[in-house]
């Protein structure tokens, strides 16, 4: 500094005075800061809600974060003072920047509500696409805080009709990496965009998602709807358009965090259940149903199974886990829905989840226990013929290796699509002793093969014990070791090897 320089009086940190100019400029950058928006952070408080540099701060590393754009502020300088809208449009409503999560680089968008109801403004999209810019060639997750509104008709400084030319929504489709989502509190219109375009969406409870909010409905002619009404979480939750639900802010930073770990591919410490319990995880009637959540949190790493979409397409599960540490994806039959039977909704479910461990470099584990494919009219009339092609589609065409545990049923293309399309398609396709395998259900393939014989016996009782006696032989030629002996399985193993067997083939 030379004495030429005007000076405030203030001094920084160094004990130098302060020139006026970076005065300037320090005062502007605290102002965006949470102590000195005193009023909106209390009010984000007493609401049981955080504001969003407190999420930042919660999520990355300390010290990491790098700021795009903060001292932007709306396009309405045509009609409001520039001193107005710095204080009333702080980041023009939207923060983005890089930081680290676990020290691994990751690129954030925040839409923050207490700035125009969290609407999006055109200098708020050129930042967005300034990050989406830089997080395509760094090829660098991205996660994004969506809470707020869609575009702001307010924002008139640059000449255009509806702004449709934006390309914030494609920049963020076609990415390669990683995209996760939170939606918190009111996420609508444009918002709920970006939400539904991620790969993985977290929605905190209470949250409200809806492609248009109360004014774009009561436009459409559809009627008055309160805020809370319009998406409620449950609903999503439902219908698989939200993944996982947050109790809060900080749940919603925890799981964000996981999901980060899983698809940054680095292998964590982890420990392990006795892996004998798995002998016994098997029901001792094979009619009888069971949790297969119980199963995987066995055979997984202890606190490493993390589901997804838990209340959709629930005959199947899919979660990201760990495997000695490794990340890996994990498909599984649910017994406790249709008895594991596979509707559109499942394969769907499936079908997503396996293209995105493909784009993440994750190795999949399928448990399978599945009678087919779900059958009839009912079931035709939601799309199940082209909804199963597209799971045999994902499931062939995985880049990443994919291993098959037959834990019981393994019947017809259910099991098939199961094992990436056929047992022989799998890495490695392993059957507990419990496994069964046929073209169809045991006990249906009995009806169908012998109903003239069965339909001759006119004694109930009779009728009875040839039924049960064909079955049992069906079960002899189906079980997993007559299957091995065909070489249609690669191998059935003791339950408590399985955790090694996948290790050694996975890794």
């Amino acid at each position: 500094m030379n004495g030429d320089e005007p000076s405030t009086g203030e001094t920084a940190a160094g004990g130098d005075p302060v020139p006026a100019e970076l005065a300037e400029v320090l005062e502007r950058q605290a102002r965006l800061l949470d102590p000195a928006r005193a009023d909106a952070t209390a009010g984000r408080h007493a609401a049981g809600r955080r504001s969003v540099r407190e999420n930042l701060a919660d999520l990355l590393d300390e010290g990491t974060w790098l700021e795009y754009g903060g001292l932007a502020v709306a396009a309405q300088r045509s009609h409001r003072p520039l001193a107005e809208l710095t204080e009333a449009t702080p980041a023009d409503g939207v923060l983005v920047g890089v930081g680290r999560v676990g020290g691994a680089r990751v690129g954030t968008v925040a839409y923050d509500y207490t700035v125009l109801a969290g609407t999006q403004g055109l200098t708020g999209h050129r930042k967005t696409d300034r990050l989406f810019g830089i997080v395509a060639r760094e090829d660098l997750p991205v996660v994004i805080f969506a809470e707020g509104g869609g575009g702001r008709p307010s924002d008139t400084d640059h000449p255009t009709v509806a702004g449709l030319e934006l390309t914030t929504f494609a920049s963020l489709a076609r990415l390669r990496s990683l995209r996760v989502g939170i939606a918190a509190g009111f996420c609508f219109a444009g918002n709920a965009a970006l939400l539904g375009t991620c790969d993985v969406t977290i929605g905190v409870a209470g949250a409200s998602i809806g492609m248009g909010g109360p004014a774009m409905v009561e436009a459409a002619g559809l009627g008055t709807v309160a805020p809370q009404d319009v998406g409620p979480l449950e609903v999503h939750l439902a219908s698989g358009a939200v993944d996982i639900r947050a109790a809060d802010d900080a749940d919603a930073v925890r799981l964000t965090r996981l999901v980060l770990g899983y698809a940054d591919g680095r292998p964590a410490h982890g420990s392990h259940e006795d892996q004998r319990r798995l002998r016994r995880a098997m029901p001792e009637n094979r009619r009888r149903a069971y949790d297969v959540r119980d199963v995987m949190r066995l055979l997984f790493d202890v606190d490493s199974v993390l589901e997804l979409r838990e209340r959709h397409g629930r005959s199947l599960v899919t979660a990201f886990a760990r495997l000695g540490g490794h990340p890996v994806g994990a498909i599984a039959n649910n017994p406790l829905h249709r008895a594991g039977a596979i509707d559109a909704t499942a394969a769907g479910k499936a079908t997503r989840f396996l293209r995105l461990c493909d784009r993440l470099g994750l190795p999949v584990v399928s448990l399978c226990d599945t009678p087919g494919i779900m059958v009839g009219p009912d079931a035709e009339r939601t799309g199940l013929v082209r909804a199963v092609g597209e799971f045999f589609t994902a499931g062939a065409s995985l880049r990443t290796p994919l291993v098959t545990v037959v834990l019981r049923k393994a019947y017809g293309l259910g099991a098939m699509a199961m094992a990436g399309g056929s047992f022989h398609e799998s890495r490695l396709t392993l059957a507990w002793p419990t496994g069964e395998v046929g073209a169809m259900g045991l006990e249906g393939a009995v009806r169908l093969a012998h109903r003239r014989e069965l339909a001759a016996i006119t004694d109930d009782a009779e009728r009875r014990r040839r039924y049960d006696e064909l079955v049992a032989l069906a079960y002899a030629r189906g079980k997993a070791l007559s299957a091995a002996a065909s070489f249609e399985l690669d191998d059935v193993v003791d339950p408590a090897d399985t955790r090694a067997r996948l290790l050694s083939a996975l890794f």
